[in-house]
């Protein structure tokens, strides 16, 4: 019998097909903690490619999970089912970048901080900023609606698509938006691909919005005795008129890791701590880091300091951005969930997350976009692969974590999506209206099941 690679090969080509071992390996799944290997890798490079392929895969009802960069955190491009993995990472131009029109369009592969440094050399700006924008890709950041520190002021990647051309199940490639910066021809068919995780159709090309390069940048430090008292502070911010474009916040344990393992000149005194970023004219910076920082000096801050520039900020900006390797160098297995509470409840969830401490006994570390109540809760807990009891109790204390986030009007992920890591909860935080739409979406669009099969929503 012909090999699936064999039929591949002579549809797409030698150069672009793979069933290495080693290379099956590596695209069996993502920072998650799952892996399922595929029976073959295809590295397209075109839309006709990907179009080829799914003309062929659903002929022959072969599933395709399609992934970028591999770098997300729920194992949303493990290919459960096998079949085909197929990778956009060498779909990696950057089609243009339009001044005029304040567009960028690009292909899936491309890596977001390469985008953004290419934009920032034409004065122009693309906002959406997840912490792995070295490394994640522009398809994925499309897959997951992913966001960042920015989305405080800037929103999410949903709010920079003007334009998408998505291959469908069944080879058909549909183009929808455009470079116009509004547009209501029809129904939202980009925001339904936009978070919908690779199941419903795959981006090979995207028309972005770009905004003007704000001209200044200012950045303020602070910490605090308490958590609670950042958390306030953050309230106290909003309350006096301030719209930062960034606002984080991170509590003690995550603290106690940075400075273990950054070393404690740098990571300043406190159980509590805000990192505000501020843009926009110079002159209004300036007096709005001035008036801010007195602001924060009456919260009782242990510590302020302030930036003024690109390389200042960013050098405060250091600290943030190694929260997540400093939990890991704590030896402990962190689970991270990127819960949303409404902004009111960061007190809430604070306390919340010490109660489960002391019930499970298993540290808590909260950091993330106080801005806009996207907290990262991390469960860290030592031998959570190989102790089936310490599994077990984790599970519980994530179902109080995720029901107790629910029970606030909170949801259970803000920028990670579903992917498997959350599947246990999708039903609870979602009506089966919702997902009976859901399913009816995907029955439409991929009524085989063959794309990214396995995940939150099947066909019936």
């Amino acid at each position: 019998m012909t090999s699936l690679k064999s039929k591949l090969v002579r549809l797409l080509g030698a150069d672009i097909v793979t069933d290495e071992a080693e290379i099956l390996a590596k695209h069996s799944g993502d920072k998650w903690f799952a892996a399922h290997p595929p029976d073959v890798v295809v590295f397209a490079k075109t839309t006709e490619h990907v179009s080829r392929l799914m003309k062929f895969a659903s002929r022959h009802k072969i599933p395709v999970t399609p992934r970028g960069a591999g770098v997300g955190y729920v194992g949303g491009c493990v290919p459960l089912r096998g079949g085909i993995a197929l990778s956009l990472a060498r779909m990696t131009r950057i089609k243009e970048i339009n001044a005029a029109d304040a567009v960028a369009v690009v292909e899936p592969g491309v890596i977001t901080g390469v985008l953004q440094a290419q934009a920032r050399a034409q004065r122009l700006f693309y906002p959406p900023d997840p912490a792995s924008l070295k490394e994640c890709s522009i398809g994925g950041n499309i897959a997951t609606n992913a966001g960042g520190p920015r989305c405080l002021k800037y929103g999410v990647t949903r709010n920079y698509v003007l334009g998408l051309e998505v291959v469908l199940a069944n080879g058909d490639v549909l183009r929808t938006g455009g470079r116009t910066h509004k547009n209501k021809t029809g129904f939202d068919l980009i925001g339904m691909f936009v978070g919908s995780e690779g199941l419903l159709g795959i981006v090979t090309e995207a028309t972005l919005r770009l905004l003007p390069l704000p001209p200044a940048r200012a950045s303020l430090s602070a910490s605090f005795r308490k958590f609670a008292q950042a958390a306030n502070a953050v309230q106290e911010v909003f309350h006096a008129g301030f719209l930062p474009s960034a606002l984080e916040v991170a509590d003690a344990f995550t603290l106690q890791s940075a400075r273990k393992f950054l070393g404690k000149a740098i990571v300043p005194a406190g159980e509590g701590h805000l990192l505000i970023d501020l843009d926009g004219q110079p002159a209004s910076v300036k007096s709005e880091l001035k008036s801010l920082a007195d602001l924060l000096k009456k919260n009782d801050t242990q510590h302020l300091q302030t930036a003024s520039g690109e390389t200042a900020c960013e050098a405060l900006w250091e600290l943030r951005r190694k929260f997540s390797e400093s939990l890991k160098s704590t030896g402990l297995t962190k689970l991270n969930e990127d819960i949303v509470v409404p902004r009111g409840r960061l007190v809430d969830l604070a306390e919340f997350a010490a109660r489960l401490r002391k019930k499970y006994g298993y540290p808590v570390a909260c950091f993330g976009h106080a801005g806009d109540g996207n907290i990262h809760v991390n469960i860290m807990a030592a031998n959570y692969h190989t102790d089936r009891a310490v599994h077990a109790k984790v599970e519980r204390a994530l179902d109080e974590l995720f029901a107790q986030v629910l029970a606030w009007g909170g949801v259970i992920t803000g920028e990670h999506g579903i992917g498997i890591a959350k599947q246990r909860w999708w039903k609870q935080a979602t009506t089966p209206v919702s997902r009976n739409v859901h399913a009816a979406l995907k029955q439409a669009l991929d009524p085989h099941g063959i794309l990214n099969p396995g995940k939150f929503v099947a066909v019936k």
